[in-house]
C-alpha cells in the first residue's frame, strides 16, 4: 500500500524537521526549504510518500500544484510564534476551501509543544479560527 502526504504550512513551522523525524534522519542542523522536499519511506510494508512544501509568503500560491491524489494533508503549525497563528489559520482556511481537498485527511499538527512559550495544544483550533 501506499500513501502520499502533503505537509503545509507557514515558513518556520517545523514542516521539514517532521519529515526528517518520520525518516530517521538527524534534525540538528536543518535550513530552510526553498521549493519543496520530496521523501519515501517503507513503514511496514506501507510506503509513505512525503511532500514538504516551502511555506514563504510568496510561494504559498504554488502549494495548490501538489493537492492532486494527495492522500492526506499535515498542516503544521508554529506553536511559539503566537503572533503568527492568524495568518496561519487564514492560511488554513483557503487550503480548506479547494475542491480538490474535499475529501481529503487534515491532520493540524500543533508544533513545538517542547517550548515553554507555546500556545497550548488544546487552545490551537480556536487561535486558527480567529479571524
Amino acid at each position: 500500500m501506499e500513501a502520499r502526504l502533503l505537509a503545509l504550512g507557514l515558513d518556520n513551522a517545523g514542516k521539514t524537521t517532521l519529515l526528517k523525524c518520520l525518516s530517521g534522519e538527524d534534525i540538528t542542523n536543518i535550513v530552510p526549504t526553498q521549493g519543496f522536499v520530496l521523501k519515501s519511506m517503507l513503514r511496514a510494508d506501507f510506503k509513505l510518500i512525503f511532500w514538504d512544501i516551502s511555506g514563504q509568503r510568496a510561494l504559498r500560491p504554488y502549494w495548490r500544484n501538489y493537492f492532486l491524489r494527495i492522500d492526506a494533508l499535515i498542516y503544521v503549525v508554529d506553536c511559539v510564534d503566537r503572533r503568527r497563528i492568524i495568518e496561519a489559520g487564514e492560511e488554513l482556511m483557503q487550503i480548506l476551501e479547494e475542491e480538490k481537498l474535499e475529501k481529503v485527511p487534515l491532520l493540524v499538527f500543533a508544533n513545538k509543544q517542547d517550548s515553554v512559550f507555546a500556545l497550548p495544544a488544546n487552545e490551537v483550533p480556536t487561535r486558527l479560527l480567529q479571524q
